[in-house]
């Protein structure tokens, strides 16, 4: 079951004083509320986090959800080692391929027109063997939300080392 955190409430606090305008906001919090309540689990939810922030360099969700990953049980070891997971022993297959994922869905800009049609059947193919539909969907629009929200804390700079993990 989906562990749901006060994440929102300190996400509103770094906005207060930025320029996103209120409409914008209550969209992105009803989808980030949907996906903290949709049922993925929360460890793999904040790996889904962090790795799609290491790619896209948003250093206020690289802090963010490594202070939420490690308040919520995972190790130093296994977030520190998020950029190297296909070599590094310690992920499940199951997280593999919701990385893989992850992966595929955020490079889609760097693929140029067409992007790599091949990686993403791989990948959808891959996730069937653990996932619904319903879930895969899920899945999605967690990578989305967060690509949302790095390219939200990039723009509006939402001062990078300022969260702290809600108890």
């Amino acid at each position: 079951m989906t562990q749901v955190t006060n994440q929102h409430l300190s996400i509103s606090a770094a906005l207060e004083s930025s320029e996103i305008s209120s409409s914008v906001m209550a969209c992105m919090l009803k989808t980030e509320n949907y996906v903290n309540s949709c049922g993925i689990e929360h460890a793999l939810l904040e790996l889904i986090r962090y790795r799609v922030s290491l790619i896209n360099g948003c250093a206020y969700c690289i802090d963010m959800h490594f202070k939420e990953a490690l308040a919520a049980g995972e190790t130093a070891q296994r977030m520190a080692s998020l950029s190297i997971w296909r070599e590094a022993p310690y992920y499940t297959d199951k997280e593999r391929v919701v990385l893989n994922w992850a992966e595929a869905i955020t490079d889609l800009p760097h693929a140029g027109v067409t992007h790599d049609e091949a990686r993403l059947l791989q990948a959808t193919t891959a996730l069937s063997g653990y996932f619904s539909s319903k879930e895969i969907s899920e899945l999605t629009l967690a990578v989305i939300q967060i690509n949302a929200w790095n390219r939200l804390a990039k723009t509006f700079d939402f001062g990078v080392g300022s969260f702290e993990v809600s108890s």
